[in-house]
C-alpha cells in the first residue's frame, strides 16, 4: 500500500472519537509517526481493562493476546495445547504441572522475565479476585512454586485436571511483569503502557482508551507464533457497526473483526475487493437471572424460591429461538437448547424437552400453567437489561423481540433498558440487574468452559446461584480421564442446570471477519481470537 494511504489511515484516528472519525476524514493531517507496512484492524469490541486481572471480556482479551506472553497455547488451526513462552510444560504428578522457561527472557522494557513473574501473575489473580476478572477459572489452583528462575510448579487441588492446561491458554494465563503491576489491585491501562510492560508479539506504542491502539513489534518476543510479519498494527474502535462496515468498504481498515451485523456481512460479501472469513463457532447468547434480585429473589421483599423458579421457567417456555434466529440474525445464529453448544463433546439439548412445546418452540399455555401452579400473579414485572454496544448492532432488536415474546402473552410486563458495556460490566456484578443479556465466546475449546465459569458456587456470573451437586460434578468431570465417562458427567450437569435455570441460553453463532482481499495470514480457529502477528498484505 502506498505510504500516503497508510498515513491517511493513521491520521484519521489519532485522538478522534470512533463515532466521529469518518466524518473528519476530509480534514485529516498528513503527519504521522508510523512507518512501514502497518495493518489496520477495526472492531466494535471495547476494552474493559488492559490488566488481565481486571477483565473477562472479548474486547480486552483480543488486545491482551497481542501484548502479553502465555506459557502454553493452542497451536494454530488446532486444539492441541503446546508450549508457547515455555520450553516445556507437562504434568509431573497427578497434582503438579511443571513448566520450564528458556533462560535469558526479557520484557519489552528490559526487565528480566523469570519464573518469579509467573508466580506473581497467578498469585495476584487469586489475591485480587476481581468480580469482572477471570480468577474463577483458577478454581483448582492451590499454589504456585518458583524453585529457580526457569522452573514453575503449579500445585493443583484435585488430581488429573483435564482442563488446567487449557485454562493457561486463556484469560488468566497472560503473564505480567512483577516490577510493573500491583500485587493486590488492578493496574491502570496508562501505567501498564507507560511501563512498556509487554512480552507478547507486540508492545503498545500509542494508546487512547477504546479509540486507538498502536501495536509495534516487540523485539524481545519469544513464543509459539513467529515474530510479527507486519511492521505493526493499528486497532481502531468503533461505537457503531455501520461505521465499521463503511470503514472496511472504503479501505480505512484492512480487517473488520467483531462485530458486523448479518446484513452487513451479506452486503460486504458481494464486494470484489473484500473477503469474508468464517471460523468455528462457539459463541452463545443467554439471559442471566440474579437469584437475589429477580422477581421473588432471595433479597426481595416477597422472596419465594418456588415462585422465583416459576418465573424463570415461564421465560424459558416463552422464548422463541427460531424467531430470534431468523428475524434478528437472518439464520446466522442458530437455536441453542442447552448450555454447551453443538460441536463440543458432551453437548445435549437439555432444555428442549423441558420447556415450551417440548420440541423447541414456545408455549404460552405451559408458561401460564407454571406461574399459576406456583401462585404467581400476572403480569410479572420483570426488569431486563442488555448492552447495545458490546454484542453487535442487533442486540437492541434481539431484546426488543424477547420483550415482545414475553409480553404478548400478558404474563409479563417487561421494563427493557440498555447500558453501555463499561458501565454494564460493573453493574451486573453489583446486583443492579434482575435479569440481563450476556454473550460468551469460549476461552478454550472444551465443554468445561461453558460450565465452570457459570455454575461453580464462586462463578463469573456472580448471580448467587448455588447447587452443591452441580458444583461437585463440575469438579469431577474436570478430573475424569476417560472421555466417555467425562461426556456423561457433562450431560448430567446440563440436565441439572436446565432444571435450575440459572441462565437461559437461546442462540449460538460463528466467527466472522471481513478483510481486504490482499490481506494474507488471517486465520479464525479454535483459539477464538484473531492472531495479528501473521497478518500481511
Amino acid at each position: 500500500m502506498p505510504l500516503s494511504s497508510r498515513v491517511r489511515k493513521r491520521a484519521l484516528f489519532v485522538a478522534v472519537p470512533a463515532v466521529a472519525a469518518l466524518a473528519l476524514a476530509s480534514c485529516a493531517s498528513s503527519e504521522s509517526s508510523s512507518s512501514g507496512d502497518e495493518i489496520i484492524v477495526g472492531t466494535t469490541d471495547s476494552v474493559t481493562h488492559l490488566d488481565p486481572a481486571g477483565s473477562y471480556d472479548n474486547g480486552s482479551l483480543m488486545l491482551q493476546t497481542q501484548v502479553f506472553p502465555y506459557l502454553v497455547n493452542t497451536a494454530p488451526e488446532s486444539t492441541d495445547v503446546v508450549p508457547d513462552l515455555a520450553e516445556s510444560a507437562e504434568f509431573t504428578s497427578p497434582t503438579e504441572y511443571t513448566v520450564t522457561l528458556p533462560e535469558g527472557l526479557t520484557w519489552a522494557n528490559g526487565n528480566d522475565l523469570t519464573s518469579s513473574d509467573v508466580k506473581f501473575t497467578f498469585d495476584r489473580q487469586l489475591a485480587i479476585a476481581d468480580p469482572n476478572g477471570p480468577s474463577s477459572l483458577l478454581f483448582n489452583l492451590d499454589s504456585v512454586e518458583a524453585p529457580d528462575d526457569t522452573t514453575v510448579v503449579f500445585h493443583l487441588k484435585s488430581e488429573n485436571d483435564q482442563t488446567f492446561p487449557l485454562v493457561l491458554t486463556s484469560f488468566p494465563g497472560a503473564i505480567v511483569d512483577e516490577e510493573s503491576f500491583s500485587a493486590d489491585s488492578v493496574t491502570s491501562d496508562d501505567d501498564i503502557v507507560a511501563a512498556n510492560a509487554f512480552g507478547g508479539p507486540y508492545s503498545i506504542s500509542d494508546y487512547t482508551f477504546n479509540e486507538l491502539v498502536e501495536l509495534t513489534p516487540n523485539e524481545n518476543y519469544v513464543g509459539l507464533v513467529d515474530a510479527a510479519a507486519n511492521d505493526g498494527v493499528l486497532i481502531n474502535y468503533y461505537a457503531e457497526s455501520s461505521n465499521l462496515k463503511l470503514a472496511v468498504q472504503q479501505g480505512e481498515v484492512d480487517v473488520a473483526y467483531r462485530s458486523l451485523s448479518p446484513s452487513d456481512v451479506t452486503d460486504l460479501s458481494s464486494d470484489d475487493g473484500l473477503t469474508v472469513h468464517d471460523g468455528p463457532g462457539g459463541e452463545i447468547r443467554y439471559i442471566v437471572f440474579n437469584f437475589d434480585t429477580q422477581p421473588f429473589g432471595a433479597s426481595t421483599d416477597d422472596a419465594d424460591s418456588d415462585k422465583a423458579l416459576a418465573v424463570r421457567q415461564a421465560v424459558a417456555d416463552l422464548i422463541d429461538r427460531d424467531a430470534l434466529s431468523e428475524q434478528v440474525y437472518d439464520g446466522t445464529y442458530t437455536p441453542l437448547y442447552s448450555y454447551v453448544p453443538d460441536g463440543f463433546a458432551g453437548a445435549t439439548e437439555s432444555l428442549k424437552g423441558l420447556y415450551g412445546d417440548g420440541d423447541g418452540g414456545p408455549d404460552a399455555d405451559a408458561a401460564a400453567q407454571v406461574l399459576s401452579d406456583a401462585g404467581v400473579e400476572t403480569p410479572v414485572a420483570l426488569s431486563l437489561q442488555y448492552s447495545p454496544d458490546h454484542y453487535g448492532p442487533n442486540s437492541a432488536d434481539e431484546y426488543a423481540l424477547i420483550e415482545q415474546q414475553l409480553e404478548s402473552t400478558g404474563l409479563f410486563d417487561v421494563t427493557l433498558a440498555g447500558t453501555e458495556w463499561v458501565q454494564y460490566s460493573d453493574d451486573r456484578v453489583n446486583d443492579v440487574y434482575p435479569a440481563y443479556q450476556l454473550g460468551w465466546f469460549p476461552d478454550y475449546s472444551d465443554a468445561d468452559n461453558y460450565l465452570t465459569p457459570f455454575f461453580l458456587t464462586e462463578n463469573f456470573l456472580a448471580n448467587h446461584y448455588e447447587n452443591q451437586q452441580v458444583n461437585d460434578l463440575i469438579l469431577q468431570q474436570a478430573a475424569t480421564v476417560d472421555p466417555d465417562e467425562r461426556e456423561a458427567l457433562i450431560g448430567q450437569i446440563q440436565d441439572l442446570v436446565a432444571q435450575d435455570l440459572s441462565t437461559v441460553p437461546y442462540l449460538q453463532g460463528a466467527q466472522v471477519a471481513v478483510a481486504a482481499s490482499d490481506i494474507q495470514g488471517l486465520v479464525l480457529d479454535t483459539k477464538f481470537q484473531l492472531r495479528m502477528a501473521p497478518l500481511t498484505r
